[in-house]
């Protein structure tokens, strides 16, 4: 992938994100926030980026024996806004983190080379990549973030509900997380739901626009988002996002 020009200096328009973050262990920002940022780091041609969810490859490794995911995945080195692909690895989660799915190596089919380099994609991660380092103590800011992107499409049927988190309220075993709504298709529900690390629950909202985000400093909270139903049984129904983690190595 080709690497990207240094990060300008610090969009002020971030102040409230990362006031949130700090405040609180999560952040929401909704699509009027998240699309000026996004433009001013060099996000361009949004359709085309949100129309490759129409290509993802079936989740084989649901241990619920669910048929509703289908994603793609990479991993990035991520340091001063430049964003360098890593070879082909498989998803890992220990059963600490995802008592569901985890424990073993995932392999799942690559995010595109085209989507990969897309100017979406890499003003998502320059955006990140700003607003996470600034709030990581500068004694813990590493040389390179290990960053992982995850395509998802839950889809949802009249008899079967979509999961975006089957495993529940989780933790990712991260350092920090965002979820970017693209696409809600003739769908009910999907409440994000934020907990502390008691598990007491706090704050709920819904992803609903093309851009609405939530931001997670996973070592605060915990965060789940509630199954999907088709509004109209009789239509395609599905909730595409894209998934950032990004972790000191």
């Amino acid at each position: 992938m080709a690497e990207h020009k240094p990060l300008a200096p610090p969009d002020p328009a971030l102040a409230d994100v990362a006031g949130a973050l700090e405040r609180n262990g999560f952040a929401f920002a909704r699509a009027t926030a998240v699309r000026p940022l996004l433009e001013r780091a060099g996000m361009r041609d949004w359709p085309e980026f949100a129309a490759s969810w129409d290509d993802l490859g079936l989740d084989r490794y649901m241990a619920d024996g669910g048929r509703y995911r289908s994603r793609r995945f990479a991993a990035f080195a991520v340091a001063a806004g430049t964003a360098r692909r890593k070879p082909a690895q498989p998803h890992y989660q220990s059963r600490d983190y995802n008592p569901l799915n985890g424990g073993i190596a995932r392999w799942f089919d690559p995010v595109t080379e085209a989507i990969a380099a897309h100017p979406a994609m890499l003003a998502i991660l320059r955006t990140c990549d700003t607003l996470f380092t600034g709030l990581t103590p500068a004694a813990l800011r590493p040389e390179a973030w290990h960053v992982e992107v995850h395509q998802f499409r839950i889809e949802a049927r009249a008899d079967v509900a979509g999961q975006p988190t089957p495993e529940g309220m989780h933790r990712d075993g991260v350092d920090w997380v965002l979820v970017l709504l693209v696409r809600r298709e003739n769908v009910a529900s999907g409440e994000t739901r934020i907990a502390d690390l008691r598990r007491n629950p706090g704050d709920s909202f819904t992803l609903a626009e093309p851009m609405d985000a939530a931001l997670v400093d996973d070592s605060r909270v915990y965060h789940g988002v509630t199954a999907i139903r088709p509004l109209d049984p009789a239509r395609p129904a599905f909730r595409d996002v894209l998934v950032v983690t990004f972790r000191r190595e």
